[in-house]
């Protein structure tokens, strides 16, 4: 009653409450402000309380009171919490909220609901069970009441959140007294429906959670509490899985989701006890597994029936029929991977696989939005994380990790039952005949590694290559519009099993993928052709495929002018492997394929997995033959003018001058001397200043990383490039310097350790005038670097002038005596102290560079 007594405190309250959900930005703005100011005096969160019980007023304003109620709590509750701000709420305000909220706990609006025993929740964490003894025993005696449902919803609604936050004191205290009465909630299906048993079950997990993390320290004292009441869990679950899964029921999934992750739990952190009561869930597990694939089969793949994709109830959990299968697969995910628990299922392993297989089929809802969106294909092609279709290959993983030749016979045995089906559902003229051997085709990718490796150790029991054979040979004729997705598993899934596959059967695959993307084709097919080129044409025929491939690399950069982001990776990589599989066509093909791959290099440059396989690609065009001048002449007119603007970032996109410097020392690396000349005329200069000037890391990383490629392919000669003879010296000192000040952020200075190690192997006769005031310079930047990475690098220089010193390192040594440094009787006393320090990482390293530096070849 008293809540409902509305006062005019508690009427400002309301209107400001009101106003906060105006159109007008005005006044949202004013009544937010007012509510700020309210919420620091005395009786906010009483009022608040006030508002959310009330049942009288609009339900709209009363789950806005109780959200900002939760946040008031937050902020004001507890003294001495992170996110504690004054004024603390009094004693006294406290039990008026307590006793406000455990009273509205039965309201029979869900979300009002769920907002209070957030709020209950939120409270509960500071203030159960010392300050709240009789939250418990309230919660307890509303579960209890079957005359009061909504008590026991908002009561069990409450438990579920205050049981996540549950910790290894409450547990034991809570179990053997919560426990009980949730038994009979979860056993009672003539009174309670399967919404408020699966919330029941809910929380039955997450104190078995809870259990389970105890049990590492508490071991005897969990197993102890979880023992007794074990059976009667694990008789309740079987009768639950018992029953045939429910087509279009959504609460049926839920509550079986939540007997899943039930068992999950006892069966992760009490193997010895569930394995004496597993036998009892297996049947009812598998009636479970193979009524849920027909609901499954009509539901999400054929779509007749509705699977409650993406919807969620009143309180946020998932209640699709995707996320309950995902749950089951892991269920069985950790029954096959647990030592005790398999051999309870090992007879029923090729009926487990072979309906596996069947849950692996296309969605209908994935055949509509990947029909249309290449970009969606790639991603959930190359996700691994959320679906059944990945849930059920690494349970195929599992199975034939775990039982090893009998999982790849049930692998084998339900591919081949699986394909025949498919063959004769085509010859009975079904329309979708080609979904289960799709799934065939992706389930046997899944273990691809495995088969292969058993199949070239000539392992009689596997014959996958003679399988994918007879599939490409069945299947590659056949019209790609009319199985594009077929087409595309062909492409993608073939091509991990070259080595057990014949060449004329590749080559045929080669040849199918080549056409493919030469032809107007869905989307998913030249996705798969890709693949499939990425991985065949490293290894194929140059002389075979030479005719063709002038049509492919045209092809290709088409496809490149219209990739989007998921599908550029894929294009750029097929074409990469196109450039290495047949040079002399590159070479042709290099005025079409350069300035398109520069340009989406440009337009990527600051997205670090595109800009890099651009890279890659113009790396492989330079690599090949007659290829690096022309592409050299078409970068630089280019990139010169970008390294000369250094000075006006502003005028520069996000990552473009460290992107630069990239391909400058892309094109450097292992080039001719006359294109680095070509190269130092047009950017030398520029590259300097960077380093003299940037404050960017990125920019002075890149730039010290191609300083350090001038040097190493410019040699001595580079000495006499410049027009001032001395020039080119000077500079290159001036960038050494800046980069071992020791003023400088280690970061900026990362890769300095290779650049000075290029000059003294290259310009050995030029640094040896400046050694002293290098080795200074060294012990300086090594005692200010803040990351040991660098300060390793810079302890390896010294390594290598060791090695150049000799016979005489004797001087070298005196050199290092009479150099001071800072907290040490000298230079040399620091390096040997820091050398010591990595004695282990660098006994290896010094027998290398022993080894290296006594090299003519150097």
């Amino acid at each position: 009653m008293m809540a409902n007594v509305i006062d005019q405190d508690q009427q400002w309250l309301l209107n400001c409450l009101s106003a906060t959900l105006d159109p007008n930005q005005e006044l949202r703005s004013f009544a937010e402000a007012s509510l700020h100011q309210a919420s620091l005096q005395p009786g906010f969160g009483t009022a608040l309380s006030k508002v959310a019980a009330n049942r009288e007023l609009p339900l709209g304003l009363r789950q806005l009171a109780a959200v900002l109620l939760k946040q008031f709590i937050k902020k004001h509750w507890e003294e001495g919490d992170d996110s504690f701000e004054h004024p603390a709420v009094s004693s006294d305000e406290k039990a008026v909220i307590r006793r406000l909220l455990l009273f509205s706990l039965d309201d029979s609006h869900k979300k009002i609901c769920t907002a209070i025993s957030m709020a209950v929740a939120s409270i509960a964490v500071y203030d159960w069970p010392e300050n709240w003894p009789d939250l418990l025993p309230f919660m307890l005696k509303l579960i209890s009441d079957q005359t009061n449902m909504n008590g026991v919803q908002g009561a069990l609604r409450c438990l579920a959140l205050l049981s996540g936050d549950l910790d290894d004191k409450m547990v034991p205290a809570l179990i053997p007294v919560l426990f009980p009465c949730l038994l009979t909630i979860v056993s009672s299906h003539q009174v309670y429906d399967k919404y408020i048993r699966a919330k029941g079950t809910s929380i039955v997990y997450s104190c078995a959670s809870v259990l389970g993390a105890m049990g590492g320290v508490y071991k005897i004292e969990s197993t102890a509490l979880i023992g007794p009441m074990l059976k009667p869990w694990m008789d309740q679950f079987s009768i639950i899985l018992e029953e045939p899964v429910q087509a279009e029921d959504p609460d049926d999934w839920s509550l079986r989701m939540e007997v899943l992750k039930c068992l999950n739990q006892f069966a992760q952190n009490f193997p010895s006890l569930t394995g004496s009561q597993f036998m009892v869930i297996v049947g009812p597990l598998w009636k479970t597994f193979e009524s849920s694939l027909r609901v499954y089969v009509r539901s999400s793949i054929e779509g007749t029936e509705d699977s409650y994709e993406g919807r969620y109830d009143s309180d946020g959990t998932e209640k699709s029929l995707d996320s309950f299968v995902i749950q089951m697969f892991e269920f069985l995910l950790t029954i096959v991977g647990s030592a005790k628990l398999v051999k309870v299922v090992a007879n029923s392993v090729n009926e487990v696989v072979y309906h596996t297989i069947a849950f692996l089929q296309m969605t209908e809802q994935q055949v509509h939005t990947w029909s249309v969106d290449a970009n969606q294909f790639v991603a959930d092609e190359d996700d691994v994380t959320y679906s059944c279709r990945v849930s059920g290959s690494l349970l195929l993983e599992e199975i034939v990790n775990t039982c090893g030749g009998e999982g790849i016979d049930a692998i084998m045995d339900a591919a081949k039952k699986r394909f025949n089906e498919s063959q004769q559902q085509k010859a009975a003229g079904s329309t979708v005949w080609w979904r289960i051997r799709e799934a065939t085709l992706f389930a046997l990718a899944s273990v691809s590694e495995q088969l292969v490796e058993l199949q070239v150790l000539e392992m009689t029991r596997v014959d996958v290559g003679n399988l994918l054979e007879q599939i490409i040979t069945e299947d590659i004729g056949i019209g790609v519009h009319e199985c594009p997705f077929l087409y595309a598993r062909i492409f993608t899934s073939i091509a991990k099993f070259t080595s057990v596959i014949s060449h004329g059967v590749l080559e045929q695959l080669l040849n199918a993928a080549i056409r493919a993307i030469r032809m107007d084709v869905p989307p998913p097919v030249k996705v798969g052709a890709c693949r499939a080129l990425s991985q065949l044409l490293p290894e194929a025929n140059k002389e075979t495929i030479r005719p063709q491939m002038m049509g492919l690399f045209s092809s290709l950069v088409d496809l490149l002018n219209q990739a989007s982001d998921e599908t550029l990776h894929l294009v750029l990589e097929t074409l990469q492997a196109a450039i290495r599989a047949d040079n002399e066509s590159s070479a042709s093909m290099e005025p079409i394929i350069s300035p398109v791959i520069l340009n989406v290099w440009a337009l990527h440059v600051s997205d670090p997995f595109i800009s890099i396989d651009a890279l890659d690609v113009l790396e492989a065009l330079k690599n090949s033959s007659g290829c690096i001048h022309p592409l050299v002449s078409r970068v630089l007119p280019y990139i010169g003018p970008i390294l000369d603007k250094v000075r006006l970032p502003q005028q520069q996109p996000d990552g473009l001058i460290a992107g630069s410097l990239d391909l400058m020392t892309m094109l450097l690396k292992d080039s001719p001397s006359d294109v680095v000349k070509a190269i130092y005329g047009v950017c030398f200069g520029a590259v300097v200043r960077i380093v003299l000037q940037s404050d960017d890391h990125s920019e002075m990383q890149n730039a010290t990383e191609c300083l350090a490629a001038f040097v190493s392919g410019g040699r001595q000669e580079m000495i006499t490039w410049g027009g001032d003879s001395g020039f080119t010296m000077r500079s290159l000192l001036d960038a050494a310097s800046r980069l071992l000040d020791p003023e400088l952020e280690s970061s900026g200075s990362l890769f300095v350790g290779t650049y000075i190690l290029q000059l003294i192997l290259h310009l050995s006769s030029e640094m040896s005038q400046h050694i002293r005031n290098l080795v200074a310079a060294l012990v300086r930047r090594m005692q200010s670097v803040q990351i040991v990475g660098l300060r390793s690098s810079l302890l390896l220089i010294f390594a290598r002038l060791v090695h150049m010193s000799s016979p005489n390192v004797e001087q070298f040594i005196d050199l290092l005596v009479s150099i001071p440094a800072e907290g040490y009787d000298n230079s040399f006393a620091y390096v040997m102290s820091e050398w010591t320090k990595q004695q282990g990482k660098y006994t290896l390293c010094l027998g290398l560079f022993s080894a290296m530096y006594s090299s003519d070849t150097e």
